[in-house]
């Protein structure tokens, strides 16, 4: 693990948020009336993912502003790039991953977790898989979650890499390929990703499926896992009005 930068096992905790920090007009008497849309969404929620730095990147100082507008329980979790995951497809891609952590690292120990999307046309291969998460772990000791979306990621042998490596497999919604309905990878990291289903990024969730997200994070967080529940149905606003009544269901403060 790099010098200097936190293990992987971190203790127990439960991160609820949104993708992306807008906030829907109707909820703005929930969050404080101040700040920048990121100072007031922190008035209420305590995690955010950020998508933007899959297609461009963001200066180390813009993170450290970030950073210092939000308290000090609030966690990011930060997309990687596009040319990583999805042009170079995990191969040679050492100079782009330094150049990545050296950005984030503005956020110091705001940063969460690293978020690892994957084409859908990435086969799992082991080689390339072992090459990758090695790159990323000589750098970075910190919570590691990758969503695959190619069926062959939801193996065994994939798991087995992943645990052994203390990456979690996210847990995403609409469930895409038998498995994925359950986390896999590392058991210490708990990543749910929440895209709205049936239609994606739109529909809303109901309060049977809600009560069962809780009582995942609940007993993630029963095991000693840090648990994260990101929302990305952002498009009619339906995130963030799921992520409050998620967290009070948890009693996250």
């Amino acid at each position: 693990m790099a010098a200097g930068v936190p293990a992987p096992s971190t203790p127990a905790s439960v991160y609820i948020g949104c993708a992306g920090w807008s906030l829907p007009r109707p909820l703005w008497p929930q969050f404080g009336a101040d700040g920048t849309h990121l100072q007031r969404y922190a008035t209420r929620l305590r995690a955010v993912e950020i998508n933007s730095s899959f297609y461009r990147p963001h200066q180390r100082t813009t993170y450290a502003r970030w950073a210092a507008s939000v308290p000090g329980d609030f966690r990011f979790s930060v997309k990687l790039p596009r040319s990583i995951t999805h042009e170079r497809r995990l191969h040679g891609c050492a100079a782009l991953l330094d150049a990545f952590l050296a950005q984030v690292e503005g956020l110091g120990g705001r940063l969460g977790c690293l978020l690892v999307q994957l084409p859908p046309s990435l086969r799992f291969d082991a080689d390339t898989a072992a090459a990758f998460t090695a790159l990323l772990r000589a750098r970075h000791g910190g919570a590691v979650a990758l969503e695959p979306r190619h069926a062959s990621w939801f193996t065994p042998q994939a798991d087995a890499l992943l645990h052994a490596a203390q990456i979690a497999r996210v847990q995403a919604d609409p469930v895409l390929h038998a498995g994925g309905s359950a986390p896999g990878g590392w058991p210490g990291l708990r990543y749910l990703r929440l895209h709205g289903a049936p239609q994606v990024y739109y529909s809303p969730y109901g309060a049977p499926a809600l009560a069962a997200v809780a009582a995942q994070l609940q007993a993630a967080r029963a095991a000693g896992a840090q648990a994260w529940c990101i929302f990305d149905n952002t498009a009619l606003g339906h995130a963030t009005g799921h992520a409050l009544e998620l967290q009070a269901a948890l009693g996250v403060a």
